[in-house]
């Protein structure tokens, strides 16, 4: 494992149930921050939802990230998987030679690939859970998970067409597991550095939203979907502004929900 005093606590492990599972426990046993616990491979690990986050062993980078967010309001908690995202978004084209900009966040926090040679695909997940906030130990858990050396003839059937790694995005190179947890370890201790000074980097979050002006499909509480238009997402509550003919706005704030679907035909 590679040895940072940003991190308190950092173990490896070959099998895991779920790396967020080993990094809640840590902290409800008085861990401090930041700690981290990375696995080869999970077979139980979550992606949002409550659906399963799997990939083969050593195929993906998976790891769970804990803090202990007192030094942060509560309703800006959300900002610390923000920032894991915008970390890996860096590290990602770092490490795969990717241009600039081309790993982009799909509200809240997912990353996908928007590349000529890979189109527009599911690159990592990132799953934000939290326990206590507003009380005197607060703690926050923020799981991720990246395609990194996983070729295309072993995706599984079901989600080729949707999903994407670091080695189709870079031409069949090799991605080393280290060099890019190395590379996003460095630059996510950069960002919460700034988090922890009061600065969120609002402009390169707004950036590399991918639904800014676009058709979605949004499906939220108890499985409701609709169709409508992302016009914007709020860098202050971390919120996706949709258009509402019903609101005397002509728009409202989603603070949960996911998005299923992409119109990618142009902005509208």
């Amino acid at each position: 494992m590679i040895q940072t005093p940003f991190l308190a606590r950092q173990e490896h492990f070959a099998v895991v149930a779920s790396t967020n599972d080993i990094v809640r426990g840590w902290l409800a046993a008085g861990e401090p921050e930041v700690c981290l616990a990375v696995a080869d491979e999970q077979y139980a690990g979550r992606g949002r939802d409550g659906r399963t986050w799997s990939a083969p062993a050593g195929r993906a980078l998976l790891m769970s990230l804990g803090f202990r967010p007192t030094w942060i309001a509560p309703d800006r908690v959300w900002r610390l998987a923000a920032v894991t995202s915008l970390a890996m978004a860096d590290a990602a084209e770092a490490v795969a030679d990717l241009p600039a900009g081309s790993v982009r966040l799909k509200w809240p926090n997912d990353l996908v690939l928007d590349v000529e040679s890979v189109g527009l695909r599911k690159l990592a997940g990132v799953l934000g859970e939290t326990d206590c906030l507003g009380g005197d130990d607060p703690r926050a858990v923020i799981g991720i998970g990246i395609n990194a050396d996983w070729p295309a003839s072993e995706f599984p059937h079901e989600l080729a067409d949707t999903m994407t790694s670091l080695h189709e995005a870079s031409g069949g190179r090799s991605v080393d597991a280290t060099h890019l947890l190395e590379a996003f370890l460095s630059r996510l201790e950069t960002r919460i550095d700034a988090l922890r000074a009061g600065q969120f980097d609002a402009a390169d979050w707004l950036e590399r939203q991918l639904i800014t002006g676009r058709t979605i499909r949004l499906v939220g509480h108890g499985g409701h979907e609709e169709i409508i238009r992302a016009l914007r997402s709020d860098p202050d509550s971390g919120a996706l502004i949709v258009a509402d003919d019903r609101a005397a706005s002509g728009e409202r704030a989603v603070v949960s929900g996911e998005i299923r679907h992409v119109r990618l035909d142009g902005a509208v």
